[in-house]
């Protein structure tokens, strides 16, 4: 059957409008919106970096393998954007512990000063600012400080040093909403943001990290849409609420109780928990000036995200008074234990323990010394998870009294030191190999005991009162270790010669990525550490780096940011933090 003119014309109109509608879609992957289906599956685009800590879980694994153990040797960088953030910094620096997000070719990035940077990324030899926008936060009586970023449908949302949460339309750079949501407290003391904010369910989650500032730590929920807040939940809980029994002071410690939150949590979409990690109680290292466990500080909590009402929590060393605070990154996966499958939380804590909880419950499951050097206590009891000397008959704890400087004593060394083995640094967790990686310090410090003296019975510090307190550290050094947790040990320990303040990324190539603060980006082998390639960018590093792909070319990108190193000086990079894409020859 022959097919006329006329039919033929028509056919080949349908023909090239369907070629038409097939490659305005395949461009219009540029622009689709980050929605809940795609971060939940967020593991499942290794071409993008959807999430700060890659995933919803925080395990920040990619599956891409062209960079591999066979060929990393031969990163080079393709190109390098000069970023701002680095104005009215004083001596140490911008804390911007960052890295950027990857969605279909395009860079989102924040730098200290809290500008929101989108970047096209898609020529393999240079990137291209789409739009820069700044929400003028006032350099006076704030700090340039930030850990990231969050996408959300069309918008990118960022906490302010300032205390402000805006969402911007990630599409022309306009801001959509600006709340002010940290404040300052009935003392006087500014709550402040420390983290990256994460969104679930809807949900911008947010927190208050200056709680060694004397305020109270909290999480928030603010409708993605519009910014209100939903609901707000705190670590210290006031008279009457769960938890405020291990408070057993008598002048309103609670009012200034500490637990800030300086990391972003993780999220369960299955259960909508929202898992996070509290920081120390405050003043730090005076626990009789709170007498009792003092939750929820040092602990990790799961939150509902629909009410903010805590479904469980366990608290990692109660009465703290070395710094232990428990902000890390907590990982969730599933795994089998015992030849039962478990729905499970793991840390890295910074008392020198690894932890595996269970996700559900929060059921303690096992714990085990990953730092070289540990003495504050003997260990961890294999039931309750508490330290062994840990009595709930005691007010104040005293653990090994050889570690522990109360009122009165005179210095006492510790390990591991108050920054811990793992603090904030972002981890890392290979599921088909069971391995964890944690990047962080290792080390001891010695302090006295010094009383901290309470303005009045209604709460407050009064540190000027108070007794002086004396410290110094020793065998500090650079660590990271990976740890098996299917058999429950270390495997593997790298040293490095300098503390690293960065973070860890484990790729399917068998490759462990990690930086250090004097510009140095190293790759290990991810089973047995060893170093395979390093390249110094001759900036401060204490962004962890990411890996992510366009078309058929993984790359691997750093950011530039944190406290200068002296006497190392970085004269020429100085102005300007910096943003490092590199790729295969």
């Amino acid at each position: 059957m022959s097919i006329s003119t006329r039919n033929q014309s028509s056919i080949f109109k349908v023909f090239f409008l369907a070629i038409f509608f097939i490659v305005s879609n395949a461009s219009a992957q540029f622009n689709m919106t980050v929605n809940a289906d795609r971060l939940i599956n967020a593991a499942n685009e290794p071409q993008n970096w959807l999430l700060m800590n890659g995933n919803y879980g925080s395990t920040r694994y990619s599956k891409l393998t062209q960079i591999n153990r066979q060929n990393v040797q031969n990163l080079r960088m393709v190109w390098a954007l000069a970023l701002g953030g680095m104005q009215d910094n004083g001596a140490n620096g911008p804390e911007n512990e960052v890295n950027p997000l990857i969605d279909n070719g395009f860079m989102y990035t924040t730098d200290g000063w809290g500008t929101v940077y989108k970047i096209d990324a898609r020529n393999q030899n240079y990137g291209t600012f789409v739009w820069v926008c700044d929400p003028g936060v006032s350099h006076k009586g704030n700090v340039p400080r930030t850990r990231g970023i969050a996408l959300w449908e069309n918008l990118v949302i960022a906490n302010l040093p300032d205390g402000r949460v805006i969402a911007i339309n990630s599409e022309n750079g306009e801001i959509v909403w600006d709340k002010q949501i940290a404040k300052k407290t009935e003392f006087d003391r500014m709550e402040k943001f420390f983290t990256a904010p994460i969104v679930a369910d809807g949900k911008v989650l947010v927190q208050n990290g200056a709680g060694d500032g004397g305020t109270r730590g909290w999480v928030a929920a603010l409708d993605a849409k519009t910014g209100n807040e939903l609901w707000r939940w705190y670590v210290v809980p006031k008279p009457g609420d769960p938890g405020s029994e291990t408070w057993k002071d008598d002048h309103n410690a609670w009012k200034t109780g500490g637990g800030g939150i300086w990391q972003t949590g993780s999220y369960d979409p299955e259960s909508k928990l929202y898992i996070v990690g509290t920081g120390n109680p405050y003043p730090i290292y005076d626990p009789q000036f709170r007498p009792g466990d003092n939750l929820y500080t040092d602990s990790v909590v799961a939150l509902d995200v629909n009410t903010g009402k805590i479904k469980w929590h366990f608290q990692y060393t109660p009465n703290d008074s070395w710094d232990y605070d428990e902000v890390g990154i907590h990982m969730l996966y599933d795994t089998k234990i015992d030849n039962e499958n478990r729905k499970v939380v793991a840390h890295f804590g910074r008392n020198g323990f690894f932890y595996l909880l269970d996700r559900v419950t929060g059921k303690f499951i096992k714990a085990t010394k990953y730092v070289n050097d540990l003495n504050w206590t003997a260990g961890i009891h294999p039931t309750t998870g508490k330290p062994l000397e840990y009595s709930p008959k005691l007010d104040i704890q005293i653990y090994n009294p050889q570690a522990r400087a109360l009122r009165g004593d005179g210095k006492k060394r510790a390990c591991p030191t108050w920054h811990g083995g793992v603090a904030h640094q972002p981890t890392a967790f290979n599921p088909i190999k069971n391995i964890a990686y944690g990047v962080g310090i290792e080390g001891c410090f010695t302090q006295n005991g010094a009383e901290v003296k309470s303005k009045s019975k209604d709460g407050d510090v009064d540190m000027k009162a108070s007794e002086k307190r004396e410290y110094s550290s020793d065998l500090y050094f650079g660590a990271v270790t990976a740890f098996d947790t299917k058999n429950n040990k270390v495997l593997a320990k790298a040293v490095t010669n300098i503390e690293i303040r960065s973070g860890a990324t484990v790729t399917a190539g068998g490759v462990l990525f990690t930086a250090l603060q004097d510009g140095w980006i190293i790759a290990y082998n991810d089973e047995t550490l060893e170093e395979l390639w390093r390249f110094n960018v001759g900036t401060t590093l204490k962004g962890a780096p990411v890996t992510y792909s366009i078309g058929p070319k993984q790359y691997l990108a750093v950011q530039s940011g944190g406290r200068h190193l002296h006497p190392v000086k970085f004269d020429k990079l100085e102005n300007s933090s910096y943003l490092f894409v590199f790729a295969l020859n």
